[in-house]
């Protein structure tokens, strides 16, 4: 009797060739991550800093302003809302915030009054990312950073 020889099986597994194809994109997509890490992680920096001069400090600062007449000078600055300027704020019912917050890259927030850039109130920003004025600075005069509202600090209430 002869026996009939098995059929060739096909085996499963796969190729070197494919292998080395899903390597080569796997490295691929790793390489386009690390590049633009700084971009999809630093999205998120920007965003906090820019509630923060947008809206974070907007109620300290006109509370301060109702209670004052008017709001920090600059050379009072952000702390004018934690600790009394003088003896003679008698007006001041603070503290309007518990502590200030340093930016997400741990420089302090610049602070200006009367502003340059919003002529009738503050200007409240931060350097970016780079730590010095330049193109990507976050302030409350930049409409192309406030977000979906488009809404600036209320700069023009007249109390």
């Amino acid at each position: 009797m002869m026996t009939k020889a098995a059929p060739a099986q096909r085996r499963k597994g796969f190729t070197l060739l494919e292998v080395l194809i899903a390597i080569a994109l796997l490295a691929a997509i790793v390489a386009l991550l690390i590049t633009n890490l700084d971009r999809i992680l630093g999205g998120g920096n920007k965003e906090v800093a820019r509630i923060f001069v947008n809206e974070t400090l907007e109620t300290p600062l006109m509370t301060y302003r109702v209670h004052m007449g008017s709001y920090p000078t600059t050379e009072m600055g952000l702390k004018a809302l934690m600790i009394r300027p003088s003896d003679e704020a008698v007006n001041w019912q603070g503290p309007y915030i518990k502590q200030l917050s340093k930016d997400p890259w741990g420089n302090e927030y610049q602070y200006r009054f009367p502003g340059e850039k919003n002529t009738e109130s503050y200007d409240l920003w931060s350097w970016g990312p780079d730590g010095q004025e330049s193109a990507d600075d976050i302030g409350n005069w930049n409409p192309q950073l406030m977000g979906d509202s488009g809404n600036q600090a209320s700069t023009t209430d007249n109390f």
